[in-house]
């Protein structure tokens, strides 16, 4: 017999937690290039309603449209998805893993280790601790 309890049962329109994360990820990153949501909708072949849809994680995104996505946003697909820590990774590794996910990741990564002021780093990362809180 198992022991295992059931799982809820969920229908096919359930918003999953990685539903709300991916939708969260493209809303940043369209805005991060500065594109509207018709813009983006324009480049997918989508309406800007579609776009709001799939940001607010209310829409799910089938594979091939987050493929498109992920070109026209310039971004691996991976990099959609929350960070998981294989098993025995340390939590650090896994954030430089998020970090480097992202052409913007790396950019910021290699500026960061080329300053060479103290004070300028601990500024800096208070700033990014206080933009992620607000994000």
């Amino acid at each position: 017999m198992n022991s295992r309890p059931a799982a809820p049962r969920r229908n096919a329109r359930s918003v999953e937690a990685v539903d709300l994360h991916v939708g969260a990820r493209i809303a940043a990153r369209r805005q991060a290039l500065g594109l509207s949501q018709t813009a983006l909708g324009e480049m997918v072949g989508v309406s800007c309603q579609q776009v709001q849809k799939y940001e607010g994680g209310q829409n799910r995104i089938s594979a091939a449209r987050l493929h498109n996505l992920a070109i026209a946003l310039s971004m691996p697909i991976s990099a959609f998805f929350p960070a998981r820590a294989e098993a025995g990774e340390p939590t650090d590794l896994s954030i430089v893993r998020t970090l480097a996910a992202t052409p913007e990741g790396l950019a910021m990564a290699a500026g960061f280790a080329a300053i060479e002021d103290r004070s300028v780093r601990q500024a800096l990362t208070q700033l990014v601790e206080v933009l992620s809180r607000a994000a």
